[in-house]
């Protein structure tokens, strides 16, 4: 099918495996543009309303939840949100005529989804901004309900061991392999990757600093300002390199630690 789509999406990772995805399911679908923030989102979908037909969109991005997008400007395609919320609260997406995708996704999530886009009528792919915008009021009420993770099963002297989740002070990627760090420095391997894991963490527990590092909140001692408004969190134990949180997440990451 021909079909210009956008992905509205903060991380990396997950834009690229989402990409590779779509062209291997439908190689005709064109992704005209990848938004990483509500901001950006705004402002590019606000002048360039006839260049896309589909949006792919996070619902958590790195300066609040994207249905704020939906108060700022009127959108009416359709929308097939990402998430990491596999709960009750998520049938308000059916209600409102939405589809979404559950992080981890893989192939068979995204052609479904997309499926169910072809399968849409002209009339009702035109989606009206009000319930996008009574979508938001709804998870502002009822928030989100999600079982987090209460251990990992961990690589240790040849062996599979179940590491609960509250004695991991950070997780660090590196070439592709994921660690987790406990309070005495001990270092162990996990078979997930950064994005998996933050998709499973409770993020009032956890705070995704950035590419390379999720920290736990009783870990980091103290913050250090840092050169061009950004900010270096001083965990235990102390990692090797800096853990610095970029200009654009500093305001977010001060909030989460003032909660």
């Amino acid at each position: 099918m021909k079909v210009n789509l956008v992905i509205i999406e903060d991380e990396p990772a997950i834009v690229r495996n989402l990409e590779f995805s779509i062209n291997e399911i439908d190689s005709s679908i064109k992704i005209v543009k990848t938004l990483s923030s509500i901001k950006e989102a705004v402002k590019w979908l606000s002048t360039d309303v006839n260049q896309y037909d589909l949006l792919f969109m996070d619902i958590r991005l790195s300066d609040g939840l994207s249905f704020e997008i939906f108060e700022t400007i009127t959108i009416l395609t359709p929308v097939i949100f990402i998430t990491a919320y596999n709960d009750y609260a998520l049938e308000a997406f059916k209600f409102n005529g939405i589809d979404y995708i559950l992080k981890p996704f893989d192939n068979i999530q995204i052609k479904k989804a997309l499926d169910k886009y072809e399968n849409l009528s002209h009339s009702t792919r035109e989606l009206s901004s009000s319930k996008m915008v009574e979508l938001m009021n709804y998870f502002k009420k009822y928030g989100f309900h999600q079982e987090y993770k209460k251990s990992y099963l961990v690589h240790y002297q040849n062996k599979l061991i179940p590491l609960d989740i509250d004695k991991i002070h950070w997780f660090y990627t590196s070439q592709e392999i994921t660690y987790a760090y406990t309070e005495n420095g001990t270092k162990y391997t996990i078979d997930a990757s950064l994005e998996k894991i933050q998709a499973e963490i409770n993020p009032n527990q956890f705070y995704r600093a950035n590419r390379q590092y999720i920290v736990q909140r009783k870990a980091i001692k103290d913050i250090d300002f840092y050169f061009n408004g950004r900010l270096v969190l001083n965990v235990l134990p102390k990692p090797q390199d800096k853990i610095i949180v970029s200009k654009a997440k500093a305001t977010e990451c001060k909030k989460w630690m003032d909660i």
